[in-house]
C-alpha cells in the first residue's frame, strides 16, 4: 500500500473496496476478508 496512489481489493474475484490506501486499509469488508469477522468488529469504533 505504500507504493500506490490507489488500490483495489478483490475477494474471490469481486471488488470489495477501491480508493486511497489509508481508506481501503480501514474498510470493514477488507478487514473481514483478510483477517476474519472478529477482526472486522474490533476495528469499528
Amino acid at each position: 500500500m505504500g507504493l500506490c496512489d490507489r488500490v483495489t481489493v478483490l475477494d474471490y474475484g469481486c471488488v470489495i473496496a477501491s480508493g486511497l490506501p489509508q481508506q481501503v486499509r480501514q474498510d470493514p469488508a477488507v478487514i473481514e476478508a483478510y483477517l476474519g469477522r472478529a477482526a472486522a468488529h474490533e476495528a469499528q469504533p
